[in-house]
């Protein structure tokens, strides 16, 4: 057996067709699971009491079970709920005019909340007592002290596990194929059975991975410092 190295740019090229959607699928769920992230973070660090039980749940239940059942159980359990609610109000669409990638989006984001909201809050936890009491003592509301202390360092300590938890998610979107979203290992697999040639689609598909990966991480370095410097300065 030879390696086919001309089939691998072959491949290589094909699969950068894939790659706008692999990023879509991993950037759009870590926005909006920052955003639940953040909102669960905080019901937690201050244990609101109603919020909290339900916050906790969220956080167990997700982490706790693997991202391709998150994605099944969307992708297969809102289009049978909007059926129901479509059928009870008459409503004229149907859910299988929905995209699928927003079911994937979806399940992907609640997956990145939860995790996002245990990074955040360890981050929250770092920030020394002594500066929140202080800030209090000059005048500061409870916003204000969120706003200009406990955040800012908060996220500045949380951004290598935020890398991680990108690339993570990166790796994560091979699963889509599943619910036949066409991302880089997707199109790796068509691309292979076209052609016959698994190892040479693969090895493509692993070094586009790998140079997508480089560039996440050349640029967290980059914010890391940024902020680092920032935060020091400020404080």
């Amino acid at each position: 057996m030879t390696i086919d190295f001309l089939f691998i740019w072959i491949a290589f090229k094909e699969l950068l067709k894939a790659a706008p959607l692999t990023l879509i699928l991993t950037f759009i769920p870590i926005i909006f699971g920052f955003l639940i992230g953040v909102s669960v973070a905080m019901i937690r660090a201050y244990n609101l009491k109603l919020l909290s039980p339900i916050a906790n749940a969220y956080v167990s239940f997700f982490r706790g079970t693997p991202a391709i059942m998150h994605i099944m159980l969307i992708y297969f359990g809102i289009p049978l709920l909007l059926d129901i609610l479509i059928k009870y109000l008459h409503l004229p669409i149907q859910s299988n005019s929905i995209p699928i990638v927003l079911f994937v989006i979806t399940a992907l984001s609640l997956t990145a909340g939860s995790y996002l909201s245990e990074i955040i809050r360890s981050g929250i936890s770092s920030v020394s007592q002594g500066q929140i009491e202080a800030a209090y003592a000059i005048g500061m509301n409870t916003f204000q002290v969120l706003e200009r202390i406990i955040l800012p360092q908060a996220l500045a300590q949380s951004i290598p596990n935020f890398t991680n938890l990108i690339i993570g998610f990166l790796h994560t979107t091979s699963i889509a194929f599943l619910v036949s979203q066409k991302e880089i290992t997707g199109a790796a697999n068509i691309i292979a059975s076209k052609n016959l040639k698994f190892l040479e689609a693969f090895i493509a598909a692993g070094f586009l991975y790998w140079i997508i990966t480089a560039i996440i991480e050349w640029v967290s370095y980059a914010v890391e410092k940024k902020a680092k410097s920032y935060t020091n300065s400020a404080i």
